[in-house]
């Protein structure tokens, strides 16, 4: 009776570590192919839309302030008298106009 024991309970390890691996096998998923939708012929064209309403009047915008005046400028001081000149002329002789 002992052999026989030790024989079922070899029989049983042997038979549990055969089977483990059999539990790790990937699933195989297969994925259906994804069919794509063939558009018809265009259909009548609808109609047209009615017009919009018309829109609002803006308010009319403020008048700005008034400016402030300006303030009056200073008088300027009066020159100093001319020196006497060295008696010397110059005269400035006008360019001569070409021939043509």
């Amino acid at each position: 009776m002992n052999r026989s024991m030790i024989f079922v309970t070899l029989s049983a390890a042997l038979v549990t570590v055969l089977s483990l691996p059999a539990c790790d096998r990937p699933t195989v998923v297969t994925v259906p192919a994804t069919t794509s939708a063939v558009p018809g012929p265009a259909g009548p064209r609808g109609e047209a839309g009615g017009q919009g309403m018309m829109g609002n009047q803006g308010e009319q915008g403020m008048q700005g302030n008034r400016g402030m005046q300006g303030y009056q400028g200073n008088e300027g001081s009066q020159g100093e008298a001319g020196k006497s000149g060295d008696a010397t002329t110059v005269i400035v002789v006008p360019p001569v106009k070409p021939a043509n």
